[in-house]
């Protein structure tokens, strides 16, 4: 029963479609450690279970040998009996002779016995003989589902470690364009552009500011001489007078 069930369970993992599996997994790299584990340890019950198939197949091959073997000894043991009976008889000792008669009689009956044993076991040895080679192939199978297992999830975890990576260079470098490796020069030159800009900004408003403050003073002569010439008029002179 215990072989039947692991042959079974064999025969199910053997056919497992592992594609569709991983299709249908939120987390395919969880899912191939988990089958994984059950490749692994469902082969370790099968070479259990095939060893001791293995062994028990071995033994009633060792007593169907020795039926046999003892088939033929008790074959050999009855025709010696029945050839010393003849030898008796011939001799006149028919009381021995069949005394040996009787040897050889049991000597076949044992004969008899031994190859029925030997035939009975034949078909069961047969039985086990094609269980050992349906698990031997089995495992077969297994391990190779294991290794196509392993390396799945080997690849499954290198693009994993790959795009990790990946992902980590597109952060690291940000905004630069990868495609013009003069975008950082670009950069550094807008940045000094603005600066220059800023500057050109604070001398323009200094001399705004410098005009102003001459302006000003030109504003304030022109109504000193505003106030000299209203001064001249009262005073009867002529604003001509008072330029000269």
């Amino acid at each position: 029963m215990a072989k039947q069930s692991i042959l079974g369970r064999i025969t199910q993992l053997l056919k497992a479609n592992i594609n569709a599996l991983l299709d249908q997994a939120e987390d395919p790299q969880v899912l191939l450690d988990q089958l994984v584990r059950d490749y692994t340890n469902s082969i370790a019950e099968a070479e259990s279970a095939v060893a001791q198939t293995i062994g028990n197949l071995r033994l009633m091959e060792q007593d169907h040998a020795e039926d046999v073997t003892a088939a033929q000894d008790w074959g050999r043991k009855a025709l010696a009996a029945s050839s010393k009976a003849d030898e008796l008889r011939s001799a006149g000792n028919t009381v021995d002779a069949d005394k040996f008669d009787n040897l050889a009689k049991v000597a076949l009956g044992k004969q008899v016995s031994s190859e029925n044993e030997a035939k009975a076991v034949e078909p069961t040895i047969a039985s086990q003989t094609a269980v050992v080679e349906q698990l031997k192939k089995g495992l077969e199978g297994m391990r190779a589902k294991l290794n196509e297992l392993t390396s799945k999830r080997d690849e499954l975890v290198a693009r994993a470690k790959t795009a990790e990576a990946q992902k980590q260079v597109h952060e690291a470098i940000g905004s630069i364009d990868i495609l013009d490796p003069t975008s950082e020069i670009s950069r550094f030159e807008e940045k000094i552009r603005r600066e220059e800009a800023k500057v050109l900004g604070q001398q323009e408003l200094a001399a705004s500011t410098l005009d102003a403050q001459f302006e000003s003073l030109e504003d304030l002569d022109k109504q000193t001489e505003i106030e000299a010439r209203l001064a001249a008029l009262k005073a009867g002179g002529s604003p001509q007078a008072i330029e000269q």
